[in-house]
């Protein structure tokens, strides 16, 4: 009997414990089906059932970066400082280790604080409060302040005040300022590309903003654990351009002395990588400077080297010549007589710019002295359709491959549309219009022994996720032999030693090849020439016996000397910075000297 009693309260005791242990185990089970299996339809539940709110989660917009990767472009982000005037003028309760010992920050003790952080006088951030309430005591918006920084919104952020809140704005920021301006572009004070390689490759550069949601109480605080993100931020991509930094700003610098030196409205420098077709800086004045671009006349904030096509002048006798090679049509012992002025089949009237008498000129030395009568002669010889399909082929007529923002195709008009008159104009650069970029495409097939690259601005893409995109192709297109386009650029080359400009385009140890243009502007109001106004141009490359870099320095209407001679000092600085920048090897040597009269 006694062992019968003492077993009963042991049995009792594991029976209870078997209890409790059961029902500890339901409980934990139902606590992880909450909280683990179901806890996403219980958020959604409970969000639903209380004051839900939501936040834009912000992406950045993606950084420009230059061919080193050197930052030309970047985001940061900026802050407005929002407040609820009605929960404000409550006040803040303070709370000590005692909570009998309540105390209350007041809306103007309060406004002291915000004003120390945002550099705005207390009283102008108490009234912000103040006059909405007056006007509307349930005012639950108001701002304090806009676009403050990173620093002073963690400032304020820390005060830990539930009535203020920091919607971010996008910031974007250009470290160099003006420097590549006019190919960077910029973007509006709402984060939107409006100009430039910020609008061409917005899709590589734009982000895709995201979303949070979260449970407050009335009194604006946010409810721990509720915070679920519903959608994550992207941020944009990293684009890559083949532009040079360090380049673009000596040529920036260089290209505005000129234009002030010469009077003339406007001017710019290209340099571009003859075997690639990668643009190494491509730099105008006036430029821009896309952190402030209304400080810039509308007119002056794109990229007139892209937009804004002008007569080529003599810098059109290379691609003529190269044409006549090429087709056969003559050889480089053809010569024609040419004097300075001639009236030619159908009435045509060609005229040289100095005055001589009847030269036997070889092809050569139609180039040298840039004889217009000279090239309309050999340019008899050849078909028009012949001279128009190597102009498309050359790329003429169609925007490059850049395809710059508002870029133009120049203008080319189709051989039936072609007079007596524009039949020969057209051999040394007038009838038509080319983009600066379109030039300098000709010279580098030229110079890249007859191969037309794409020219290309844009390395690539970088996506957050580290997908590359937009290479610029590598393939070129063969538009000429490799015998034409030497025999061209040896031409260019005594145009460059037996021209009347040898002394001042001259580089100690290389071997240059360069033709100038100066062609007639045509004023837009009548559509004919504007009288002594004109758009000169000094085109070329080195070492011409292995062509690496072409360097094109354009003017618009320069006063102080009004030909391609004042193109001259800023190319030979360009040229000689850009062999020195790529540590180009000298050539190893002279060029031969090719006859001008036969």
């Amino acid at each position: 009997m006694t062992t019968t009693l003492s077993r009963s309260p042991r049995r009792r005791t594991v029976v209870a414990l078997s209890i409790v242990l059961v029902v500890l185990v339901a409980f934990v089970v139902r606590l992880v089906d909450i909280q683990v299996v179901n806890a996403r339809e219980h958020v959604d539940d409970s969000l639903a059932m209380g004051l839900q709110n939501s936040r834009v989660e912000y992406g950045s917009r993606g950084a420009i970066v230059d061919e080193n990767g050197v930052t030309l472009a970047s985001s940061v982000h900026r802050y407005d400082v929002q407040v609820d005037p009605m929960l404000a003028v409550q006040g803040v309760a303070d709370r000590g280790d005692d909570e009998t010992q309540a105390t209350t920050r007041t809306w103007p003790d309060i406004a002291a604080q915000i004003a120390q952080v945002t550099g705005q006088d207390a009283a102008e951030v108490e009234k912000v409060v103040t006059d909405a309430v007056a006007a509307d005591p349930g005012s639950r918006y108001a701002i304090i302040a806009e676009d403050v920084s990173t620093e002073q919104y963690r400032a304020l952020a820390e005060l830990g005040l539930p009535f203020l809140t920091f919607p971010p704005r996008a910031g974007r920021v250009y470290p160099d300022g003006a420097v590549g301006g006019n190919l960077l572009g910029f973007v509006g004070s709402d984060g939107q590309a409006l100009a430039g390689l910020e609008l061409a490759d917005n899709d590589c550069l734009a982000s895709r903003d995201g979303e949070v949601v979260f449970q407050q109480g009335r009194d604006g605080v946010v409810l721990p654990g509720t915070e679920v993100q519903t959608e994550p931020a992207v941020d944009g991509g990293t684009l890559k351009l083949t532009i040079d930094r360090d380049l673009q700003w000596y040529m920036g610098q260089l290209i505005a002395e000129q234009v002030q030196n010469t009077g003339s409205v406007r001017g710019a420098i290209t340099v571009v990588e003859a075997k690639t077709g990668k643009v190494r800086a491509l730099a105008e004045y006036p430029t821009v400077d896309p952190n402030n671009p209304t400080a810039t006349p509308s007119e002056e904030r794109g990229s007139w080297a892209f937009t804004d096509p002008n007569e080529p002048g003599s810098t059109f006798k290379a691609l003529t010549a190269a044409i006549g090679l090429d087709s056969g049509s003559f050889t480089m012992d053809t010569t024609v007589t040419a004097s300075s002025r001639e009236t030619l089949r159908g009435g045509a009237r060609v005229s040289d710019s100095f005055a001589h008498g009847a030269n036997n000129y070889t092809l050569t030395g139609v180039l040298i002295d840039s004889s217009n009568v000279g090239i309309s002669k050999f340019g008899e010889m050849i078909p028009a359709q012949t001279r128009y399909d190597y102009m498309k082929k050359f790329g003429l007529g169609t925007p490059s491959a850049i395809d710059f923002p508002g870029e133009s195709a120049g203008i080319l008009h189709p051989v039936d549309e072609w007079g007596d008159q524009t039949f020969y104009n057209t051999t040394f650069g007038q009838g038509l219009a080319v983009t600066i970029p379109q030039l300098v495409g000709v010279y580098q097939t030229i110079a890249n022994g007859g191969v037309r690259m794409p020219l290309s601005l844009v390395e690539g893409c970088t996506a957050a996720d580290g997908t590359v995109t937009d290479v610029p192709s590598a393939e070129g297109e063969r538009v000429i032999s490799a015998d034409t386009a030497s025999k061209v650029s040896q031409m260019l080359e005594n145009v460059a030693t037996q021209g009347t400009l040898a002394s001042q385009v001259a580089i100690p140890g290389y071997r240059v090849a360069i033709k100038t243009g100066t062609g007639e502007k045509t004023d837009p109001n009548t559509g004919a020439y504007k009288p002594d106004a004109y758009f000169t141009t000094m085109i070329g490359f080195a070492p011409a016996d292995d062509p690496q870099y072409i360097v094109a320095v354009n003017l618009d209407e320069p006063r102080t000397v009004k030909s391609s001679a004042a193109n001259a000092p800023a190319f030979q600085k360009a040229l000689t910075q850009v062999l020195k920048n790529y540590r180009v090897i000298p050539s190893g040597s002279t060029t031969p000297e090719l006859p001008k009269f036969g």
